[in-house]
């Protein structure tokens, strides 16, 4: 009786412990399927921006408008992530990058309802199109700014450290010069005094 007890405790532990392990994978299905599914949903809406910024008219601009924000915004993130690697003193502009991010994002959602309704509707609002381009640019801009400025100061890192480098090349350089001899001076000095008596007698 005692036997068939623990046979059966241990039968209950292995199901209890197969259950376990079943629910773990198939929570770790769950999310990474919806992990797949969102990387599948931004790839559909990337490439339906590539195939719509293709086209003529204001909704093609809009989109095209929508590329070169992300692409801008996308350089700018890799400048700072580089400064960041190399131990820069950044300041606040990963939190700016950040907040300056988000605001892309909205506008990017704003150039994408516009030029959905655009694609839809025949009637054109001139006037929001003429302030989303106004916010691209001033987008873009600030992008372009965090970079130059970054640009400049891995330029004056850079230019630092050849300069520092060509001072140790020189130094070595000069280290490794043979010192002058004093007796070959001596003979230069004599053989010189020498060619000069003979010239002027």
């Amino acid at each position: 009786m005692t036997e068939i007890s623990e046979i059966l405790v241990v039968v209950l532990v292995i199901l209890a412990f197969l259950l376990l392990l079943g629910g773990v994978g198939v929570y770790l299905l769950v999310k990474l399927g919806r992990k797949a599914a969102g990387k599948a949903r931004q790839a559909a809406t990337r490439l339906s921006t590539h195939v719509n910024a293709m086209g003529t008219g204001d909704a093609a601009e809009v989109e095209r408008l929508r590329l070169d924000l992300r692409r801008e915004v996308a350089l700018t993130r890799q400048a700072v992530e580089q400064a960041e690697r190399q131990g820069w003193g950044l300041g606040d502009l990963p939190r700016l990058l950040a907040d300056l991010e988000a605001q892309a994002r909205v506008h990017d959602d704003q150039l994408g309802m516009y030029a959905q309704q655009r694609r839809m509707s025949p009637y054109v609002d001139h006037a929001t199109l003429g302030r989303l381009r106004e916010h691209q640019a001033k987008l873009t801009a600030m992008c372009a700014r965090i970079r130059a400025d970054l640009l400049g100061d891995q330029v004056r890192h850079t230019s630092t450290g050849i300069a520092d480098l060509t001072s140790r090349t020189d130094l070595e350089i000069e280290a490794r010069r043979r010192p002058p001899d004093p007796l070959d001076e001596i003979d230069e000095l004599y053989r010189r005094s020498f060619e000069e008596r003979r010239e002027h007698p």
